[in-house]
C-alpha cells in the first residue's frame, strides 16, 4: 500500500494534521489529526510502497519497544489509515 500523494501533513501548534490542499474551503470533517509518532511514520512512508513489516521495523528502529507491541501498533495505524481512506492499495 502507499499513502495518498494528494494529502499534506501540517504541524499546527502541538498538533499534526493531514489535509487535502486542493479544497477551496476547509472541510473540517476531512482533516485528520495524528500524534507525533504517527506523523513521524507518515513522513517516513511518504512516496513509498509499504507493508506491516515495514512499519513495524520503523517503530523498532526508533523506539525501545518489543516486536509484538510494535507490530500491534503498526497494524492499528495501518487500519486507521485504511478506514480514513489515507492509503491506496
Amino acid at each position: 500500500m502507499i499513502l495518498r500523494k494528494d494529502l499534506m501533513l501540517r504541524h499546527v501548534g502541538d498538533d499534526y494534521i493531514i489535509v487535502e490542499p486542493g479544497q477551496d474551503q476547509i472541510d473540517m470533517s476531512r482533516v485528520y489529526t495524528l500524534n507525533e509518532t504517527a506523523a513521524w511514520l507518515w513522513e517516513q512512508l511518504q512516496g513509498k510502497d509499504f507493508t506491516l513489516a515495514d512499519v513495524t521495523t520503523l517503530l523498532l528502529d526508533r523506539y525501545e519497544v518489543d516486536e509484538q507491541t510494535a507490530r500491534q501498533d503498526a497494524a492499528k495505524l495501518i487500519e486507521l489509515f485504511q478506514v480514513q481512506g489515507l492509503v491506496k492499495g
